[in-house]
């Protein structure tokens, strides 16, 4: 079996379709197709619901996927040759919905190709953190990347992006419009002294002028209790997967909504160390392994 092919295999998987993953692959669709067969009789199950109009993935197409990247960077490792050992600690504030998201991958990675380096983990807000980052506190942190006014003292290094969605309650009217759930239901604002909560206020202002409520929380999971229990509305950032699970929602996609970009922010006198760039490095594979938009 040719390497290449899980290599199309987890095109297939990011792109969704045969004829997608075909395009960006530089190949037919028939040869994708060829591809997805010979995995199939290579693993010996089947990969692939081919019962419908598309070709759909299985589970099992994933799970496969997800074991040959880890076999790919454990061979990278070992094709590398010699290179300087690293050690020593390094303070790292990562944002709360960025934890589940991107911790676990990254400090597997560093652990395997740099066991000296002890990589402690800070919780916090994102301004807080970019604050003690560049008080010398921090030596890097995970963030919500401010859309301007970054300080110039400072390195950003983009992780991957999540736009803004509305929240209603589960049991909202079907088929009605934004603009009419803004009618009927309170706007709960997401704290407006973050990023996400300035880039929402501003979007639904401009678009849909909401009756702002009593409720303003500093947590998605506040907001999205407060919106299972029909208290009204909100527009916040479903990054962390699973977060809706204990409260359900609706979830709306709403047009040129607003984008929130989580990057590695670190002092620019620091920008060439090499503790962080394999801090970077791991952060970058484990949000590519998630499949989260860069």
């Amino acid at each position: 079996m040719k390497w290449e092919a899980f290599a199309t295999l987890d095109a297939v998987l990011r792109t969704g379709t045969l004829a997608a993953a075909a395009k960006e692959t530089n190949l037919t669709a028939g040869a994708v197709g060829l591809q997805m067969k010979q995995l199939e009789a290579f693993v010996g199950h089947q990969l692939f619901d081919r019962s419908g109009l598309q070709v759909k993935p299985l589970p099992l197409a994933g799970q496969v996927a997800a074991i040959m990247r880890r076999a790919q960077g454990e061979l990278d490792v070992l094709r590398r040759p010699a290179s300087i050992v690293l050690e020593g600690p390094l303070e790292l504030g990562v944002i709360e919905s960025m934890q589940p998201l991107l911790l676990p991958g990254a400090l597997q990675a560093l652990r395997r190709a740099h066991p000296g380096l002890r990589v402690h983990p800070h919780r916090g807000k994102s301004a807080e953190l970019t604050h003690a980052v560049k008080a010398g506190n921090l030596d890097a942190a995970v963030v919500a990347q401010p859309e301007q006014g970054a300080s110039s003292r400072l390195d950003w290094h983009a992780l991957m992006h999540c736009p803004l969605s509305l929240v209603v309650p589960p049991d909202a009217p079907a088929g009605a419009s934004p603009a009419a759930l803004f009618q009927r239901y309170e706007w709960i604002q997401y704290d407006r002294a973050s990023i996400a909560g300035r880039l929402a206020a501003r979007y639904l202002q401009k678009h849909f002028k909401p009756r702002a409520g009593g409720l303003e929380l500093d947590g998605v999971r506040a907001v999205l209790a407060m919106v299972n229990a029909g208290l009204g509305l909100s527009m916040v950032q479903l990054s962390e997967p699973g977060i809706a699970l204990p409260f359900p929602v609706r979830v709306i996609a709403l047009p040129q909504a607003p984008v929130i970009r989580f990057s590695l922010v670190s002092r620019s006198a620091d920008a060439l160390s090499r503790p962080l760039a394999a801090v970077r490095e791991a952060l970058g594979e484990a949000a590519r392994e998630r499949g989260l938009p860069g």
